[in-house]
Order: structure tokens, then C-alpha cells, then sequence
């Protein structure tokens, strides 16, 4: 238990610790600060204790985290429990809609977190001495371009210090709080709600819109729930009672002590309330830290884009997996490098951790108000929680979560605009893939011959039989693959052993291996195939198929005969002048989708000196 919550330590809670960085000073600065005054200090101390103690240890810790899919947590997790409830057509397609919106979301916090934890680690360097300002921004690039140019070698390496240096940087910045509230031992009174009531009955309109300030101390919240799976509700709860919060609370009490005592320090209150003597050491922890935080949503994205795909929201990607013994470290090729241009495009455009918080706060607090949605519906629909319950619990998060974003939605002219158009764009995609593989498969299906016709006809006009085994992949489990009819219209023969294969991916993170095939003689030496994967899995058809028992398939030895075994795959000309109703727009960009998708025969672990495609138009 120790182990794997010292392992959630450096995970899970990366992003939201290194958030001392930057999160308190933006609450008196910029245009929506409040005047820095004893009073106003300590009612935004209490709003950052209240924020986690309400968002973190009440909603995710203690409820979301139970809206598990076989361990397994995250938006996309939660978003395949409620498409598997019995609920109206229209209020489930809603649902489904706003949390692949959610999920869109988490990329442009996975672009901004490692711009803003960076950056803000590499201003300490302007507090050694303020003629290294100009080196600021060039070495948080580096940082950055080097931190996604070793991502290709795996996690393994860096994820096993990534424990141990949040653990340091805990003890760091407790030490550091300790340190400056044994200098003013009165801030300890924000702990009492009481000042943040206060403060809004003092500050009135502007008191609101500090709240998008608020949330700062909460980016990576959402990782909480994430990454349940990798390590469980138990280690995650230990990690935050015992180390994370009690020194996220503690640093930010040590800055509120020293605003409390000097007011100029408001300009970067974590670096202002080091020792002189200890902060080269402390921009090298945090510089680690801010490395560790962003490696965690780097990898996040990662999984993201995995179970995406697998979902039927994304083409093929190249997913290589980093290690081999690790389940769930992959490296997705197109989404490192498209992450690290983002990133250093907002390092260069913004060029502070100041202006980049304009930007942060929106796509965090939009997921979070999806996720309150989508666990109403998981409440009320799967556990069957009676309205009483569930109304009460819903009422309260969206207090708060709608709180937060409405308190943000004043910052998107300041920068706020980037997670809604990045995540409108990615949202854009991730919807038109889904609906372009739904209208394609209504046309294949409308097109093709069922297997209940192809077979009798095939045993009344019997083709030439070859030696070996051939494999025809198809989608459709019920018709007749094209790829099958293609061959024997043009080839006039079939091999002697016919494997039909669909692949099906399920609604849960993994399938049992007594779930994984299904296997039906069709007769005439023609067997259907059905694998099973969960949205967490990666298909490996060769695999699969030398799993199959000796005597499931009369005369196959699939595992001794891969030379022997030929698989045949369908290759679409995508036409868009079908009656399938997206628009054309639609329809080209997913014809652009399409072609640049990894292959067929690379996603399934095909041989590719033993694959034949044959190509065919499909109108849509």
C-alpha cells in the first residue's frame, strides 16, 4: 500500500502539487485581483482550503471515485457506463456528446499544463538574480522540446523517480510553509470558512470572479479519477490525507503569512518565501516537479487517445507499447509531437506563467462539470440511488463547478479562447470519425450479402479448395465480408480453411480470457471468428488466432502454421455522394482522417508479407 500510493504521489498528483507555483499570486493580480489586504489574504486562503477540501476530498475522493468501469476511471470510463444504461435515446446522446466534449477538454489541459508548470519552475530564476529573465523563456523551451524528444523511450525510466521526487517536493514546500507561518502564526485563522464568507460579502462582484483565480489550486483534479485504474481508490485517498494536501495547505498558509508580512511579495510569492540560501536547490526540485507533472498529463493524453480509438472516436494511431511488463505505458508518435508544438507555441505566445493562468482554469472546470453530469446519470440509472439522494449531491457540485467556470468565462478574451478552440477542434474530429465509422457501416451493411444467403450458395456451386488457411477480416459479423466475395468473384478458388474475423471492442477498460473468442462452425471448412477487446486493450488478430484451441478448428494448426496462413483485408475508396446524411464537409474531412490512419493490417498485428488487400468504392 505504501508502495503504490508513493507511486499515485508522483502520478496522480503532479499537476494540482506543483500548482503552488503560480495559483495564489494570480488572486491579486491582473484585472480581476482583489486588493492585497490582511482580510482579503485570508479569505482566499480559505477559499483554496475550502476549494480542495470540497472538490478533491468530498466530490472526486470520496463519490466520483466510486463510478468505476472495472477499476477503471477517467471521462471515457464513465462516458461507456452511461451509454450502457437504459436511458431515453435523446438524453443519452447528449450526455455522450457533452463528455467526448470533456474529453476534448483534457488535451488542452494536457498542452497548457506542462507551458505553465515549466514556466513557472524556471522563473525562480529571476529571483536568483534578475538578469537571468531573458534565459527564462528559451530554457523552459528546452525543457520542453527535450522532455517530449525522450518520450519515445518509454516511461519506465523517468516513472520509476517519479515517486520519489513528488515526495521531496512535498517535504519541500511543507518545510518552506512551516517555516514562514512560524513567522505568522495568524494565518492560520483562514482555515475557518468563515473568512471566505467574508470575503464575498466584502468584495461583492469582484469577490466572484477571484473564484477564477481560485481553481488554479485544483488543475489535475481530474487526474484523481483518471487514474484509478494504475493504482486504486485506496493508495490515491492515503497519498492525499497524509502527504499531498496537508503540504499543498501548509505552502499555501507559508505565502499568505508572508503577503501577510510583506505586501511586495506579492509578484511571486513561492520563490519570495524560500530562504536566499536555498533557492537554486528549490528551482531545481521544482524544475523536476514541473517535469514529473507534465510527463503525468503527457501520458495521460496518451491513454486518452488509446481508449478513444479503441471507443470507435479516433482513426488508428501508431500506439507502441514502451514496456514489457508495464500494462497501459504506450507512446503515441502523432500526439507527442502535436502536444510539444502546442506547448511551446504557448510558451512563446504567452511568454509567463501570469498570462498563461488566463488560459488555465476553463477546460479544467468544464470537465469537471461533465463529470458531475455524467455521474448524476451513473447514480441514478446503475446504482439506482433514489432521487433524494442523488438530486442533493448534484445540486452541490454544480454549485461549485458552475461557480468556477462562470468565474473563468470572464477570462477568455485574456486567453481563455485556447482549451475552447482546441478542444472545439479536437471535439470536431473526435465526432466526425465517430459519425463517419457509423454512416460507412450502415453502407457496407446495406450492401453486403448476409451469411445466411452467402453460405447455401456456396455449398450448391462449390469453388476449387487450395491448401492453407485464410483469414477475411470483416466488421460486420452477420454479413458476408466484401474482401470474401471480391476473391472468389475474381480468383475462382478457396483456400480449404476459412477464418471470417470480426473484431468487437466492449464498453470495459479489459475482457476476461474466457471472454475473449468466440468461435462458430459454419461449415464447408468455414469458421467464424469473434474477438473481444476492452477500450483499454490493443487487438493482436495473429494472437488471437494462435490461441484458438487444436480442436476448435478440425486440421488448423494456427500457431505452427503462420506461413501457411494468408489474410485478406478490405481497402475502401471512400466516395462522399452517399445518402448517409453528414454534411459534405464532414464527409471530406473524414475521407482525410481515413487516408492518414495507421493501416488495418499494422493495427491488428498482421504479417505484412502475408496480407492482400483488395480495394472496393464505398458511397456515404
Amino acid at each position: 500500500m505504501a508502495a503504490l500510493a508513493l507511486g499515485a504521489l508522483g502520478v496522480v498528483y503532479g499537476d494540482i502539487g506543483t500548482s503552488p507555483l503560480y495559483a495564489l499570486k494570480e488572486s491579486f493580480q491582473g484585472p480581476h485581483g482583489v486588493p492585497l489586504t490582511p482580510a482579503n489574504v485570508l479569505g482566499v486562503l480559505s477559499l483554496v482550503v475550502w476549494a480542495m477540501t470540497f472538490v478533491v476530498t468530498f466530490k472526486y475522493l470520496t463519490f466520483v471515485m466510486r463510478a468505476d468501469n472495472r477499476g477503471e476511471g477517467g471521462i471515457l470510463a464513465l462516458m461507456a457506463l452511461v451509454s450502457q444504461q437504459e436511458t431515453t435515446k435523446r438524453g443519452r446522446r447528449t450526455l455522450l456528446v457533452l463528455g467526448l466534449f470533456g474529453a476534448a477538454l483534457l488535451y488542452g489541459d494536457g498542452v497548457i499544463t506542462p507551458a505553465i508548470s515549466v514556466l513557472g519552475a524556471m522563473e525562480g530564476l529571476i529571483e536568483v538574480t534578475p538578469a537571468m529573465k531573458p534565459a527564462v523563456v528559451p530554457a523552459t523551451v528546452l525543457v520542453l522540446v527535450v522532455l517530449f524528444a525522450i518520450q519515445k523511450r518509454g516511461t519506465a525510466a523517468v516513472g520509476a523517480v517519479f515517486g520519489p521526487v513528488m515526495l521531496l517536493w512535498f517535504a519541500s514546500i511543507a518545510a518552506i510553509g512551516i517555516w514562514n507561518i512560524a513567522k505568522e502564526p495568524g494565518v492560520l485563522r483562514a482555515i475557518s470558512p468563515v473568512h471566505g464568507y467574508e470575503f464575498f460579502v466584502r468584495n461583492h462582484g469582484a469577490g466572484f470572479f477571484v473564484l477564477g483565480s481560485v481553481v488554479l489550486v485544483l488543475t489535475g483534479a481530474e487526474a484523481l479519477y483518471a487514474d484509478m485504474g494504475h493504482f486504486g481508490r485506496r493508495p490515491i485517498r492515503l497519498a492525499w490525507y497524509t502527504v499531498a494536501m496537508p503540504a499543498l495547505v501548509l505552502n499555501y498558509m507559508g505565502q499568505g503569512s508572508l503577503l501577510l508580512r510583506d505586501p511586495s511579495a506579492v509578484t511571486n510569492p513561492f520563490y519570495k518565501a524560500v530562504p536566499e540560501w536555498a533557492l537554486w536547490p528549490m528551482v531545481i526540485i521544482a524544475t523536476a516537479a514541473a517535469i514529473v507533472a507534465s510527463q503525468a498529463l503527457i501520458s495521460g493524453a496518451y491513454s486518452l487517445t488509446n481508449q478513444a480509438i479503441q471507443l470507435g472516436y479516433a482513426p488508428r494511431l501508431t500506439v507502441r507499447h514502451t514496456s514489457r511488463t508495464e500494462f497501459g505505458q504506450i507512446y503515441v508518435p502523432e500526439v507527442n509531437w502535436a502536444l510539444m508544438v502546442g506547448t511551446v507555441a504557448l510558451v512563446l505566445g504567452f511568454g509567463s506563467s501570469n498570462a498563461l493562468a488566463a488560459a488555465y482554469g476553463i477546460a479544467v472546470t468544464g470537465t469537471m462539470t461533465i463529470t458531475t453530469l455524467l455521474f448524476h446519470r451513473v447514480a441514478r440509472d446503475r446504482w439506482r440511488w433514489s432521487r433524494w439522494a442523488v438530486w442533493p449531491l448534484t445540486f452541490s457540485f454544480l454549485v461549485v463547478d458552475l461557480s468556477f467556470l462562470g468565474a473563468n468565462m470572464v477570462k477568455v478574451h485574456e486567453g481563455g479562447w485556447f482549451p475552447l478552440v482546441a478542444g472545439g477542434v479536437i471535439f470536431m474530429f473526435l465526432s466526425t470519425w465517430k459519425l463517419g465509422r457509423e454512416a460507412l457501416a450502415r453502407s457496407v451493411a446495406g450492401s453486403s450479402l448476409p451469411l445466411d444467403l452467402f453460405l447455401p450458395d456456396l455449398e450448391r456451386h462449390p469453388p476449387h479448395r487450395i491448401p492453407g488457411t485464410a483469414v477475411f477480416m470483416t466488421s460486420d459479423p452477420a454479413g458476408t465480408p466484401g474482401v470474401l466475395l471480391h476473391h472468389l468473384k475474381h480468383n475462382k478458388v478457396l483456400h480449404e480453411r476459412v477464418l471470417i474475423v470480426s473484431i468487437g471492442t466492449e464498453e470495459i477498460p479489459t475482457v476476461d480470457a474466457k471472454d475473449r473468442i468466440t468461435i462458430r462452425n459454419l461449415g464447408n471448412g468455414i469458421h467464424q471468428v469473434i474477438g473481444r477487446y476492452g477500450f483499454m486493450e490493443n487487438p493482436n488478430v495473429p494472437g488471437l488466432l494462435a490461441s484458438l484451441p487444436l480442436h476448435a478448428i478440425p486440421g488448423s494448426r494456427l500457431e505452427k502454421a503462420e506461413m501457411e496462413t494468408t489474410y485478406y483485408l478490405g481497402r475502401e475508396t471512400l466516395i462522399p455522394d452517399g445518402p448517409s446524411g453528414m454534411m459534405r464537409w464532414r464527409k471530406r474531412l473524414f475521407i482525410v482522417m481515413a487516408r492518414n490512419a495507421q493501416s488495418a493490417s499494422a493495427f491488428f498485428g498482421l504479417p505484412p508479407n502475408r496480407v492482400v488487400e483488395m480495394g472496393a468504392q464505398v458511397q456515404f
